[in-house]
């Protein structure tokens, strides 16, 4: 099935804008939301087989946020799993029923925290033993495979793909309350020796390797603040947010990444402000729980340190103290 933007769009704004209140207050992404998107080819768009260019995929990204960003988040988790698997020997046994949403993945990112290892991978016989924690895995009860990266005695970064269901090994927190996505059913996973098949290992690479590599990614995520930013500017009508956000969105989709973390942290400031800014155009009624402008407000908050690093983290404070 062709994926395109044209038909995220409309799903966002006729199926996941609508509902989000509800997602919101409820603490619960209804089943038909992931279905809907699976079912019209959004779990495959990181698939080689999907070809679709990455400023789409960033479209894409910013288009569902902005109409609801619990199930964007939810589903952005999957597209690192299907990437990963599409690279790795597994892709036989399970590309095909990831891309149909059949199978829906999650990531557990305890070993890429900076600092000492939260999550420790040692080498056994036949595979490794995990160790650890990983704190901000979501999407749980709604996923079925998890993408699990933990660092050995080496500084090696060890990728492995296993079930994501609890066991004596496997235990997870009860789901955060957050200040907004908290219907993404995050929890910290705790890990105590659990073991894993030297075949569902899916890539080692030097952790100094791999953090140069992540600021690639903060285009992917940035997209997020783009489309709550999106939502309210639409909201709003016409002002001069639409352009600061269409030279935010240039300028993320054009910085290298040395200059990412600036990008980003520009997006992240743009999102509080247009947030602030529809609570005041929409009066006393938009800090209502169920009214759209506090729930954009509060979500505009959550990604100034979703999926932050310490360059963006500086450069906001930088920016919000001046």
């Amino acid at each position: 099935m062709e994926v395109s933007l044209a038909r995220a769009t409309d799903i966002a704004d006729t199926v996941l804008f609508p509902a989000a209140p509800a997602v919101d207050t409820e603490g619960r992404i209804p089943p038909s939301h992931l279905d809907l998107l699976a079912d019209n080819g959004f779990y495959a768009m990181s698939a080689p087989s999907a070809d679709i260019d990455f400023a789409t995929a960033c479209a894409i990204a910013e288009t569902f946020a902005s109409g609801c960003l619990s199930t964007a988040f939810v589903w952005l988790q999957h597209q690192g799993v299907v990437r990963r698997v599409a690279d790795s020997p597994l892709a036989d046994d399970l590309l095909g029923d990831l891309c149909l949403g059949r199978q829906r993945g999650g990531v557990a990112l305890g070993g890429t925290l900076p600092g000492p290892p939260r999550l420790r991978a040692t080498a056994v016989p036949g595979g490794y033993q995990l160790s650890g924690e990983s704190p901000w895995v979501t999407g749980w009860g709604m996923i079925d495979l998890l993408l699990v990266m933990a660092r050995d005695e080496h500084d090696n970064l060890i990728s492995a793909i296993i079930t994501a269901r609890e066991n004596d090994a496997l235990r997870v927190s009860d789901p955060l309350t957050m200040i907004a996505t908290t219907a993404s059913s995050t929890v910290t996973a705790h890990f105590t020796d659990f073991f894993v098949p030297a075949e569902a290992v899916v890539g080692e690479q030097p952790y100094a390797e791999w953090a140069e590599r992540d600021a690639a990614g903060l285009r992917f995520n940035g997209s997020l603040a783009l489309g709550v930013t999106n939502r309210c500017t639409r909201l709003l009508g016409a002002t001069p947010l639409d352009a600061e956000l269409d030279a935010c969105r240039t300028h993320l989709d054009t910085a290298g990444p040395a200059d990412q973390p600036a990008a980003r942290a520009a997006a992240d400031e743009l999102a509080v402000r247009a947030g602030s800014a529809l609570l005041v155009y929409a009066g006393s009624h938009s800090i209502l729980l169920g009214e759209h402008p506090q729930r954009l407000a509060r979500e505009a908050l959550f990604l100034l340190v979703f999926a932050s690093r310490k360059t963006i983290r500086d450069a906001l404070l930088t920016s919000l103290i001046r």
